[in-house]
């Protein structure tokens, strides 16, 4: 392993590598603070620049977006009380308060300093198990990928909690768009209405930008352009003093622990990841009324929890094909762009590119850190830009950028399509990550299942006499029955003190 990690920092730590990573990270919290932009939106339209890099430049530069992503949406939640991602949604019931009460610097600094270590627990975790996990799923047959599609799709939609027939509803619409053009077993053709342009699929990269960028542009186009106070944002040190991290640790091994846990489940994400952090510190604290006047414990939680999710969903990607939330969908993505085919395979033929990845991750934690901490005064700058001068530059890149992946302008139209596909299921209340789960999953489903069946020849049998199969058809049956209902448990005013938010922070919850 430590050659490995030789080799794969001698790749990243090249001069055009290390930019695309210190690139990446500047953008991904250039997004992330910004409210109504994410790092999901910004790799959708940074992918079209990657094609002229090679595949580690690209994924240094998509590494970067990731980690600074997730970690910059604490700058709006706290100075604004508006969470900049829906994963830093709790950081806004403490971090607001202490904002408010001249303890801002404070509350930034734990917040930056907590992220760091988050991440960085999640990724020593990636490191250790993803090679011995991606040596077991060498070994799977068509039968066990199908069921473990199956496992992720359920888990996809149990996790829409109440809603759940609409996170169903929504697997499906990805699924049947997945289907469109000639299939892959047979070269059968399949609802393409008569559309020559259809008859290669709908592609990836525009269906990912419309649902993602342009739907979120339309419905940040219709929200009040509000001028918002900015509070005091001075940091001394971290902010926080050894008492308090001392006080604080138990805290953050457990927030760790579930971020890191719930970033491997398919689907789930840093926001259920962030709540419930939130809410399990809260339960298990000897002074649970702090929680929500401006506690720093508060801010531990979420911010360590779902800094610690982005290893924990990289685990089940780069091991076997299987996205862990809808930002790794769109890697998935970056990676078939690039020639390279997720799953075991990848970890066992080019183990030099995934220790590049790893390197990649440990220096974008790192440019995080120092970037957040001195260029925070930049970055708050950017939440006052006027949205009539944001969201149209934001808007011409996202068309330019679906029409430089194969030359089309059919791929423009699909962008215009998938945007008010996603404009209008959200307002309907439909999730949009089960849409591109499966919209990613069903042909993986499709092929996979066809040729088990062509080995089995028409016998279901085999799906759960063979144990890893039946396991986890298993697992997709009781992720149905039982994970929505643990997920309603978590409620929805996980601080009943914090300030009410505005329009605009609501329109980020729904989200």
């Amino acid at each position: 392993m430590l050659a490995m990690f030789s080799a794969g920092f001698e790749q990243i730590l090249t001069p055009v590598a290390m930019l695309c990573v210190a690139g990446g990270v500047f953008l991904g919290i250039l997004f992330g603070c910004v409210p109504g932009l994410t790092g999901s939106m910004a790799v959708a339209l940074c992918l079209p620049l990657t094609y002229s890099l090679t595949a580690v430049q690209a994924f240094g530069l998509i590494m970067g977006i990731y980690v600074g992503g997730c970690s910059g949406g604490l700058i709006s939640a706290i100075l604004l009380n508006i969470p900049g991602t829906p994963a830093n949604l709790a950081t806004a019931y403490d971090g607001a308060v202490m904002a408010r009460k001249g303890l801002a610097g404070k509350a930034l600094g734990t917040g930056i300093f907590y992220s760091f270590l988050g991440g960085s627990i999640s990724f020593i975790i990636l490191f250790l198990v993803a090679e011995p996990i991606a040596r077991i799923a060498v070994k799977f047959s068509y039968f066990e990928y199908f069921a473990i599609v199956v496992f992720s799709l359920t888990m996809i939609i149990a996790l829409s909690g109440k809603q759940l027939m609409k996170g169903f509803v929504s697997a499906l619409v990805g699924v049947a768009f997945s289907f469109i053009g000639l299939s892959a077993v047979d070269g059968a053709t399949r609802m393409t209405l008569g559309i020559s342009e259809l008859n290669g699929g709908l592609k990836l990269l525009p269906a990912l930008i419309g649902l993602y960028a342009v739907s979120e542009l339309i419905k940040a186009s219709r929200a009040n352009d509000k001028e918002h106070t900015i509070s005091s944002y001075k940091i001394k040190g971290f902010g926080f003093t050894w008492k308090e991290f001392k006080e604080q640790f138990t805290n953050f091994l457990r927030s760790a622990a579930i971020g890191t846990g719930i970033g491997i489940l398919p689907g789930i994400g840093g926001i259920t990841s962030n709540l419930l952090a939130y809410t399990a510190a809260k339960a298990s604290s000897k002074h649970p009324e702090k929680y929500g006047t401006g506690y720093i414990g508060g801010i531990v939680a979420p911010e360590t929890s779902n800094n610690a999710a982005v290893g924990g969903a990289l685990i089940p990607l780069l091991t076997l094909g299987i996205p862990g939330d809808g930002f790794t969908a769109i890697v998935l993505g970056a990676l078939m762009v690039h020639g390279l085919q997720p799953g075991p395979q990848l970890m066992t033929t080019n183990g030099d590119f995934i220790y590049a990845i790893f390197a990649a991750l440990i220096i974008a934690n790192i440019l995080t850190v120092v970037m957040q901490y001195f260029g925070i005064r930049g970055f708050v700058r950017m939440l006052s830009i006027p949205k009539y001068i944001l969201l149209p530059v934001i808007l011409v890149l996202a068309v330019v950028g679906s029409i430089g992946l194969n030359n089309r302008v059919f791929d423009a139209w699909t962008v215009l399509v998938f945007g008010l596909l996603g404009f209008g299921m959200k307002k309907l209340d439909f999730p949009l990550t089960p849409i591109i789960l499966g919209f990613v999953l069903g042909p993986i489903a499709e092929i996979n299942l066809r040729r088990a069946l062509m080995l089995s020849r028409g016998s279901l049998l085999p799906f759960v006499t063979r144990p890893v199969s039946c396991v986890f058809l298993v697992l997709a049956v009781l992720s149905m029955l039982f994970l929505s209902r643990l997920v309603n448990r978590v409620p929805k005013n996980a601080a009943p003190q914090a300030v009410a938010a505005d329009d605009e922070e609501k329109e980020i919850t729904e989200s």
